[in-house]
């Protein structure tokens, strides 16, 4: 038994000096530049919400936004009205308007 466990240690040995430089070559070892950049743009902050370009008042934006609501809540009704033959007067213009405030609210909170 003392020859086996003489292999056995050796053995170990062996199988640990092989393993130790590979261990400190990847230590040593330089990380290429694309991925040391990569790694910056993983690890960097996210960007603070958006609150609006400068020079928008948030009381107008407000107020656009309640009357947007107000006349898309009114657009499925005047759609009922029309599959029952009757086209409301006021449709075309209250379909403009929702336009012209949604694209003016996109305009001043996108940069």
């Amino acid at each position: 038994m003392g020859v086996f466990m003489r292999m056995l240690i050796v053995f170990l040995s062996l199988a640990f000096i092989g393993l130790v430089p590979e261990a400190i070559e990847e230590q040593g070892r330089p990380i290429p530049p694309g991925i040391r950049e990569a790694d910056k743009q993983s690890n960097k902050p996210l960007e603070p919400p958006l609150a609006g370009t400068p020079g928008t008042d948030p009381a107008k934006l407000r107020q656009e936004a309640d009357e947007l609501a107000q006349l898309s809540a009114g657009v499925p009704s005047d759609l009922a009205r029309v599959a029952h033959g009757q086209l409301p007067r006021d449709l075309a213009d209250k379909l403009k308007r929702i336009e012209k405030l949604a694209r003016n609210l996109r305009n001043q909170l996108t940069p």
